[in-house]
């Protein structure tokens, strides 16, 4: 089961029914595998900036595209045998004459289904009389290759928290003292526990009960599950089109298992 404590756009707080070892083969999908678009190739007709064309390009690269992986594909599986098509590249030019700063919204598209994703990102600022022309083209790629074909950039997960408070508790308040997120709330006689999901499992208030009343640990079937996209995807696509390549991955293991055993026999 999955509960959805936030999905926005670029950020997704799952609740999952799961072992910690399945969100982390889920983690590495969305690091490693999960594609997108992303400017590979530059070429520069003017720049009298202050900047070297080198870093101007680098600069291109990491800014993040909004790409439908419906339309896209990598050029080595394309139908154009890598030539470049509007199936596995997306064009733009940028020409812009200073004063002024350059902003990836200065970024023309010839595929109006590849805009760029946030038009507020400064590559260069121009001084007066100086000039930036060029054109760029972006493919599709992964995170394993390059950083700029990450599409998520922050992932992560904790088992879900278990917080056990005994008989033997006497209500003395070292807990509520020490616990670093105030989790842990002295109601007259009663220890209480308010916003389980936000404890960091740090085990402060275990160590600070002398009567060993209170124990902490991770669930180990259930985990909480954050994630940010840099919106070249969305949140939920992101997670969805990572279940795929598991699903995806995971079958074809289980082919080659087949093909072992029956070459075996």
């Amino acid at each position: 089961m999955i509960a959805i404590r936030e999905l926005t756009e670029k950020e997704g707080h799952l609740v999952i029914d799961a072992r910690p070892a399945l969100m982390s083969a889920i983690r590495r999908i969305m690091l490693a595998d999960l594609p997108k678009l992303a400017i590979e190739d530059v070429t520069v007709y003017e720049n009298s900036s202050s900047m070297f064309d080198e870093i101007v390009a680098h600069r291109l690269g990491l800014l993040p595209i909004k790409t439908d992986l419906d339309l896209f594909v990598p050029r080595d599986q394309c139908t154009c045998g890598g030539e470049g098509c509007p199936s596995c590249t997306a064009i733009y030019t940028l020409t812009k004459e200073g004063a002024g700063m350059v902003y990836s919204g200065d970024l023309q598209a010839a595929n109006p289904n590849a805009p760029l994703a946030d038009l507020g990102v400064p590559i260069v600022k121009l001084g007066p009389g100086q000039r930036l022309m060029l054109e760029a083209t972006a493919v599709m790629g992964k995170g394993r290759d390059h950083a700029k074909w990450q599409p998520v950039t922050a992932v992560g997960y904790k088992q879900y928290p278990v917080i056990t408070i005994g008989k033997e508790c006497n209500s003395c308040g070292a807990c509520e003292k020490v616990c670093p997120r105030g989790i842990l709330v002295v109601r007259g006689n009663k220890v209480t526990v308010r916003e389980l999901e936000r404890c960091s499992l740090c085990g402060a208030c275990q160590e600070a009960c002398d009567l060993r009343a209170i124990t902490v640990k991770g669930d180990d079937s259930k985990v909480i599950f954050k994630y940010e996209t840099d919106g070249s995807l969305s949140a939920k696509d992101a997670f969805v089109r990572s279940l795929e390549l598991m699903d995806a991955g995971l079958a074809a293991i289980e082919d080659d298992i087949k093909r072992g055993t029956e070459l075996q026999k």
